[in-house]
């Protein structure tokens, strides 16, 4: 006799059929390309582009910038995406020179093995 009053001693215990889960799945017949690659970088762009144009246009007002004996006037939004493409090509710059640094020591250790 069973303890468990939810099945009826009528009918045999239900077995369940042993889980697939750590079988792996199949692989696609479709690879990931450079195309499929670049269509994501574009769409990724276009999608950042957008919200760029969106603040720049939100943010009309004027802002007065002075800088050394330079003195003008910009949009806020402007202002701020100026901003923010200055620091990116210092980051640039900074990078570049890093990576070259790297590789002339490399030369010098592959020469100094010769």
């Amino acid at each position: 006799m069973s303890s468990d009053s939810s099945v009826s001693p009528d009918q045999p215990p239900q077995t369940t059929a042993p889980s697939q889960d750590n079988a792996a799945p199949p692989e696609s017949a479709v690879k990931f390309t450079r195309t499929a690659s670049i269509w994501t970088s574009l769409t990724a762009g276009f999608l950042i582009l957008i919200v760029l144009l969106i603040f720049i246009t939100q943010n009309t007002s004027t802002a007065q910038l002075a800088f050394l004996s330079w003195r003008c006037t910009l949009p806020l939004g402007v202002a701020i995406l100026l901003a923010a493409v200055g620091g990116g090509l210092i980051t640039v710059a900074a990078g570049t020179a890093r990576m070259y640094q790297l590789r002339r020591a490399a030369k010098k250790n592959l020469a100094a093995g010769r």
